[in-house]
């Protein structure tokens, strides 16, 4: 039996799957909400949220992440970053999946990934769970539903977290398994329920495709001036280091808030919606995040609430740090309706420093902005991945390497062509630890951070004085209006600036062993600003 819209020469059963129970193709909101209650999936929260648990897995599992080896591809992929699964490992695992999936019921959406339609890919999307239907109907970007009839995918998402993988007949690390066919157009996910594994499976899709077209593709999110496309800037960094929050200014309009491309037209949004991370969310500091978790629809993710009132509790880490909501992007009043902007005039950096050594904001020169870029140093943040219970030092690059299936200069080049051609600033911001490292200092006063950006995009921070950093060689400045002179000069934050000192040099000789990966493949402008 089957129910929904859909182009009807594009059944699953003309995907090669058969058997299966009743399959629900572009399901809207409310029936998804229905299914997934019915099937006891979930709970109904305040204003028709819908509040849900993720079991084990409260966050991605990148090391069973794998790309299948085949000719077409062996030369173009990071190896050293993607564990490789034979083409005979994936056949048996599609196989294995098909057998298991027969009888049971499944629900498909249709979707695209991408706002611009120069670069979009149609991507479907076949779920076990009626809320990762929900969730990725969020996340991607919806066709219209006369557009359905005609929809044909370029991918499709194969999603059955009741699959347990075999890791001898499969080629695989464990009984999870994300695994993606670049020449069979397939991506195979099992083992886990954490949605995030759908849409950042359509992120490294498009980190694969684009960079041939002469498209950047970016972990970041992005906004622009009101009325005023062409004042676009872009957040890059890895999860929990601010990009939906800071992104999300209500001064500005929002493009998206954690995916986007850069080609010759601009800026665009991967994706429809924003995944947010809810822990200490409140309604003071983040008024248009807090609204959307009393909206009809989204969806609530490992969030601790009363039974009785369904009232959530955005401290309560018992379940994870990663306690996320996912909604669309129109719930944020301030969103673009065409997920476009220009081409950026700011770009950020930015980075959770657990040591407590980078200032809240420096400037960066272009070779500057490839050496961090390529180095993207942070700090992973509690329950983002599994096993992290708190912050880790580490250098991801790029600022998304789970997500990379290049190598890193691809990447890199792309990004400094674009920075020269188009003339952006570049900035490098610590939303980490300030006046001691991570157990010993705070986290940087949010406030600072914004009234830094505001003035960073509005352009009066370039007026300010600057001073060199001894330590990294950037730019940082001396003074700006709301911000104590005291809070951007870290080494003045700490009770011990010797100990600050001796914390500096460590970061520094931790940048300079990261680092000498690259130094092959880059110019000796970049060379000339590496660090140690």
């Amino acid at each position: 039996m089957e129910t929904g819209r859909v182009n009807p020469k594009m059944r699953v059963e003309d995907q090669g799957l058969s058997g299966l129970g009743q399959v629900h193709y572009n399901l809207l909101e409310p029936a998804l909400i229905e299914a997934a209650l019915a099937r006891g999936e979930g709970h109904l929260g305040q204003g028709g949220t819908f509040l849900v648990t993720t079991g084990k897995f409260t966050g991605r599992s990148p090391k069973d992440k794998h790309v299948v080896k085949t000719p077409s591809v062996e030369d173009r992929i990071w190896w050293e970053n993607n564990a490789a699964m034979s083409p005979e490992g994936f056949d048996a695992l599609y196989e294995d999946m098909a057998a298991h999936m027969q009888g049971g019921d499944y629900f498909v959406q249709d979707l695209y990934g991408g706002a611009d339609p120069s670069h979009q890919i149609d991507v479907r999307v076949i779920t076990e769970l009626a809320w990762h239907g929900l969730f990725i109907r969020h996340m991607l970007r919806r066709p219209a539903r006369e557009d359905l009839d005609r929809f044909s995918p370029d991918f499709t998402i194969i999603n059955v977290p009741s699959f347990k993988a075999d890791p001898k007949r499969h080629d695989c690390r464990s009984d999870t398994v994300i695994a993606i066919n670049f020449d069979r157009k397939l991506i195979l996910i099992g083992g886990t329920e954490y949605a995030g594994e759908n849409k950042k499976s359509v992120f490294t899709l498009l980190n694969y495709l684009l960079p041939e077209k002469g498209v950047m593709p970016m972990h970041c999110s992005a906004n622009h001036a009101p009325g005023n496309p062409v004042d676009t800037a872009i957040f890059f960094g890895l999860s929990g280091t601010g990009k939906t929050t800071l992104s999300a200014d209500p001064g500005r309009v929002l493009i998206g808030d954690d995916e986007h491309g850069w080609s010759d037209r601009g800026t665009f949004n991967f994706e429809g919606g924003c995944y947010a991370k809810t822990i200490n969310l409140s309604a003071e500091a983040e008024p248009e995040i807090f609204a959307t978790t009393q909206k009809f629809g989204t969806v609530i993710e490992n969030m601790v609430y009363d039974e009785e009132t369904l009232e959530l509790d955005f401290e309560d880490d018992s379940l994870t740090a990663n306690m996320r909501c996912a909604y669309p992007l129109d719930y944020i009043s301030n969103a673009s309706s065409s997920a476009l902007g220009g081409h950026p005039k700011n770009i950020i950096m930015l980075t959770c420093d657990a040591f407590g050594v980078l200032p809240p904001i420096a400037r960066l020169t272009p070779a500057q902005a490839m050496y961090h870029f390529l180095s993207g140093f942070t700090s992973k943040v509690a329950g983002t991945e599994r096993g992290v219970t708190e912050p880790e030092p580490t250098f991801s690059t790029c600022f998304g390497a789970p997500f990379m299936p290049r190598r890193p200069e691809v990447y890199g080049n792309l990004l400094r062509e674009k920075i020269a051609r188009h003339g952006a600033t570049c900035w490098l911001v610590n939303t980490g630890w300030t006046g001691g490292a991570y157990g010993t200092g705070s986290r940087m006063p949010i406030k600072a951070t914004r009234a830094l950006l505001t003035a960073a995009l509005d352009g009066s921070l370039a007026r300010a004085p600057f001073r060199k950093d001894p330590n990294f060689g950037f730019e940082v400045p001396v003074s700006i209006d709301g911000v104590p002179d005291l809070l951007l000069d870290p080494r003045r934050t700490w009770d011990d600036p010797a100990s600050y000192d001796r914390q500096a040099q460590k970061l520094v000789a931790m940048f300079a062993e990261n680092f000498a990966q690259y130094t092959a493949f880059i110019d000796e402008d970049v060379r000339a600003v590496a660090i140690g």
